[in-house]
């Protein structure tokens, strides 16, 4: 190896490690800025300090300050408020998944608070509204193409809110949001028995069309569900199956049980 290369390897590693040592001492200036900031304030200066940034729509730096208020003051009163309103600023923060952890955080570390209805409806609110990012708000689309895990959760944490909370303030929101999710998730149940129903599938459609009907009454796609379990019980080569299935139909909706019968004959 030339005396010429062997230079060069040098000072390419040696604007390396300068690069690498820039960096690391500016993370670790700007660490110690940032910690600093709040030192030897109090609990009340950090708490309002980081509301008006919350306010202000500065939601990474609301968060940086609840949870210095939490690490410097733990088990002041603050830090409970904190721990939810840091919750609150990761949801508008769009971070989704910190949201959830401090939700769950909040409520196993304060079971009996009197906020816990509104950890729940916030709970509710973050899995409503996952998925919701600038390409959905460009080319909008139905709920019902969105994550149904997610939806579901959503689905259980208003619920929870209702059984535990009826009296809640937040209550009647969540009652709608239960309203739109309840038939959001019956539609894509539909929408996957109708998938296998075109395939000949009818087991699979059956069941899925049992499970949007047993989970999911109220729902508009119920009427739909019940024909397609009719059809598929019959498809299936269960007479029986079929006519209870077409019984409860023409309970609920006779107009629709007595166009499939023509359809049967």
């Amino acid at each position: 190896m030339s005396i010429n290369t062997k230079r060069l390897r040098a000072s390419v590693y040696l604007a390396s490690v300068l690069v690498m040592s820039a960096a690391t001492s500016g993370c670790s200036i700007f660490s110690q800025t940032e910690k600093d900031l709040t030192e030897g304030w109090s609990a009340n200066k950090i708490y309002t300090t980081a509301r008006e940034a919350a306010n202000a729509g500065d939601y990474e730096r609301a968060i940086g300050l609840y949870e210095s208020l939490e690490a410097r003051y733990p088990l002041g009163r603050f830090a409970q408020q904190a721990q939810l309103e840091t919750a609150y600023a990761y949801y508008k923060f769009d971070e989704p998944d910190s949201a959830l952890d401090a939700i769950d955080r909040f409520l196993r570390m304060n079971p009996s608070s009197e906020d816990a209805d509104y950890a729940l409806y916030l709970r509710g609110l973050v899995n409503f509204n996952r998925g919701h990012s600038i390409v959905d708000k460009l080319f909008p689309r139905s709920i019902a193409d969105l994550d149904t895990v997610r939806q579901k959760e959503s689905f259980q944490d208003f619920s929870h809110l209702l059984t535990r909370h009826p009296s809640s303030k937040y209550a009647p929101d969540a009652q709608e949001r239960i309203k739109h999710l309840r038939n959001s998730l019956a539609q894509s149940e539909l929408n996957v028995a109708q998938y296998y129903m075109t395939r000949g599938a009818w087991l699979a459609a059956f069941n899925r069309a049992e499970y949007a009907v047993k989970h999911y009454q109220g729902s508009p796609a119920i009427a739909d569900a019940l024909e397609i379990k009719v059809k598929a019980a019959h498809n299936l080569g269960k007479p029986d199956l079929a006519a209870d299935n077409l019984r409860v139909l023409e309970l609920n909706f006779p107009e629709r049980a007595a166009a499939l019968k023509t359809q049967l004959r």
